[in-house]
């Protein structure tokens, strides 16, 4: 048993995901188990092989009794009861039981599967342990029935946030039902272990590996079929061993807080995939795991969790990212391929931004890269030359560059991205004074000059919100979450925070399992239908970075009240999915099953909560919040070759920094430059 990655598992039984959010990755093949089954699987993607349509059935026969594994649901013998199952970084595990009497004698079996998806090929392992209980010798077959379905070879460039469907139907090469083929694709069975003698109490392993390549050519196979599981074993601990490494440690005595701080990591080190054929290694994917989303979308990863993303990267692999997303388009493309080449013609407003947030968060965790300056001056001229101008604001346009609302109001001249806006014009001025220019002051400027405009033009004091100006001259009011953006990004006085913080209750934005993306209180936006952002829920990062925001400007009450109705969240899913509701503890089937925006969560404690806050010229600025109730620390917080550590309880904080405590009492600022603090 690998303890490390027992430590990141979940059981499933007390997941409220859909079944068909749930699988299995190695960040180079995903593969999902057969819903109500316990050995059957669905699907399998590992590009360039797209393999959705697949299904694998499973059936045991002991002493000639065939026993199915179909998910029966009917009464008397239904085969193979589906009992229990634990989802874990490198595979999911399935326990089921048969128990019956019949007239020759009982027939009893556990019945244990581990479905491991390969790393280093395209395809996935199955190991299934049948322990006989009958209380005497039994033979024993497990007969696979594979169904290849439609296979494809997609093209890097051409995996986007749909699974790749198509392709063609694939034909038998032979009788032995083992190997399948299209133009492209080749398909093959192994097994290992197909019949058994089995004493009573005594357990038998069987395996088969469905293994995916290139028509025409015998996959290269290990010396056993448990290589494989045990390279994507190896392969995942040494991930979590790294993030470990990089992350801080959460030890807290809150229920729940842990859990959801340990699911949020794993919902970030489930979206770097790894392969020798993509462009960067890893890459920071948008999902993956239920074979859509196995591409970059840079709102989600840069944006939403670029503080945490740097940390987990690291200077080298994060400088990657960057020159990534600037070759592949950055001002051009609204996501990259794994190839690194850019999707669709540009379309979200939030993506320039969100490269500039990583590149920010690169150089005040690890430094600044001086050759990136005339990028970012660049990536904010775009849209400068691009977009219509309303005097000092942008006209954003449609909602498809911005919300992708089902109804309309969140468009044209909003405050965010115009706020987002002014925060990279103020970041381009202190690293123009970081780097000795000229030009700080035109930068920042700049900025005062846009945030004014917010102010005089799209805030209205009547409603207490921000509207937004269409070019015809119509106005409309919509109560969006990304208001609280704007509040993040500097641009509201205090009379305009105190209005927004106003909205921050029961029924309006807040619901008893999060928040929601327009608040319900506006009829004329929200409804049902789009969680994302049309309001009953949010997107999978909101809620968190809403938490973050409040902890940011000192409401930490409230920040906390925010941050903990997302508890439920680390009990009772494996990975945060892209997006949930907030009144009732689920997520909508239809969307991605999971988002590295949800990484967002630990993201929130480290620099909200404990106040964490690296600065451009190496020093580290540390403002602990603690929590209403209970002891909270964060362990190992690396900066520039430091080891930083706090410890909060109600009213109380203490700072470590490599061992030794720099201070301890009422929770203030604590600034560290160079070893000394203050």
């Amino acid at each position: 048993m690998n303890d490390l990655l027992e430590l990141y598992s979940f059981n499933l039984r007390k997941s409220v995901a859909p079944s068909n959010h749930i699988g299995a990755t190695s960040l180079y093949s995903v593969a999902a188990p057969l819903d109500g089954t316990v050995m059957g699987v669905k699907g399998c993607y590992s590009p360039p092989y797209a393999a959705g349509e697949l299904a694998l059935h499973m059936r045991l026969e002991a002493d000639g009794l065939p026993i199915e594994d179909t998910g029966n649901r009917g009464k008397e013998d239904c085969g193979l009861l589906f009992a229990d199952a634990v989802w874990r970084p490198d595979r999911i595990v399935r326990r089921g039981t048969y128990h019956w009497l019949k007239e020759s004698g009982l027939y009893s079996f556990k019945v244990v599967s581990e479905l491991v998806p390969l790393t280093g090929a395209g395809g996935f392992v199955l190991t299934v342990r049948v322990t006989n209980r009958s209380g005497r010798r039994m033979p024993i077959r497990l007969m696979p029935s594979l169904q290849p379905g439609r296979m494809a070879l997609v093209p890097l460039g051409d995996w986007n946030f749909s699974p790749p469907t198509g392709g063609e139907p694939a034909r038998a090469l032979d009788d032995t039902g083992t190997r399948w083929e299209t133009d492209a694709v080749r398909l093959t069975l192994l097994r290992e272990g197909e019949a058994q003698e089995v004493e009573a109490g005594q357990e038998a392993a069987f395996r088969v590996a469905v293994v995916l390549g290139a028509a025409g050519q015998e996959p290269t196979l290990p010396d056993r079929l448990a290589d494989w599981e045990e390279r994507t074993s190896s392969a995942w601990t040494r991930r979590i061993r790294h993030a470990e490494a990089s992350l801080p440690r959460l030890e807290t005595d809150i229920p729940g807080l842990e859990d959801y701080y340990r699911r949020s990591v794993v919902s970030g080190l489930i979206c770097l995939w790894e392969h020798p054929e993509f462009k960067i290694q890893p890459l920071p994917s948008v999902s993956g795991i239920d074979g859509g989303g196995i591409n970059s979308y840079p709102w989600d990863a840069a944006g939403y969790v670029g503080q945490m993303l740097a940390l987990l990267l690291g200077p080298d692999q994060s400088l990657a990212y960057l020159r990534f997303m600037v070759e592949g388009g950055i001002d051009r493309h609204i996501s990259f391929a794994p190839d690194g080449s850019g999707h669709e013609p540009f379309a979200y407003s939030y993506s320039l931004w969100s490269f500039f947030h990583f590149a920010w968060s690169l150089f005040v965790q690890h430094g600044v890269v001086e050759d990136l300056y005339p990028v970012l001056s660049k990536v904010l001229a775009v849209d400068e030359e691009r977009l219509e101008h309303r005097g000092e604001l942008l006209d954003y346009g449609k909602q498809h560059h911005l919300l992708e609302m089902r109804s309309s109001g969140f468009e044209h001249a909003v405050a965010s991205p115009n706020a987002e806006r002014a925060w990279c014009y103020d970041r381009l001025a202190d690293l123009a004074e970081h780097l000795g220019l000229n030009e700080a002051s035109r930068w920042r400027e700049k900025a005062a000059r846009i945030r004014k405009a917010i102010a005089e033009e799209l805030w209205d004091e009547e409603a207490g919100w921000f509207r937004s100006l269409y070019p015809d001259g119509h106005k409309e009011v919509i109560y969006s979450i990304q208001a609280y953006d704007a509040l993040r990004m500097g641009a509201c006085t205090p009379e305009m925070e105190a209005a927004l913080l106003s909205h921050l209750r029961d029924g309006a934005f807040l619901g008893s399992c999060g928040v929601s993306s327009i608040s319900a209180e506006d009829e004329l936006h929200y409804e049902l239908n789009d969680p994302d952002w049309s309001g009953s829920g949010s997107f999978a990062g909101e809620g968190a970075i809403l938490a973050q925001t409040l902890w940011g400007a000192g409401h930490s009450g409230l920040a906390w009240d925010v941050y903990r109705r997302h508890f439920w969240m680390g009990a009772h899913l494996p990975y945060f999915p892209q997006e949930h509701y907030c009144d009732r503890p689920m997520a909508p089937a239809h969307k991605r099953a999971n988002n590295i925006a949800g990484m967002s969560g630990a993201q929130a404690v480290v620099f909200g909560m404990a106040g964490i806050q690296p600065q451009l010229d190496g020093s580290l600025h540390v403002f602990p919040q603690p929590p209403e109730e209970g002891n909270v620390s964060l362990l190992g917080y690396l900066f520039r070759g430091r080891r930083i550590d706090v410890h909060m309880r109600p009213g109380f904080c203490s700072v470590s920094c490599d061992g030794r405590t720099i201070y301890e009492g009422a929770p203030d600022l604590v600034t560290i430059d160079g070893g000394s603090a203050t």
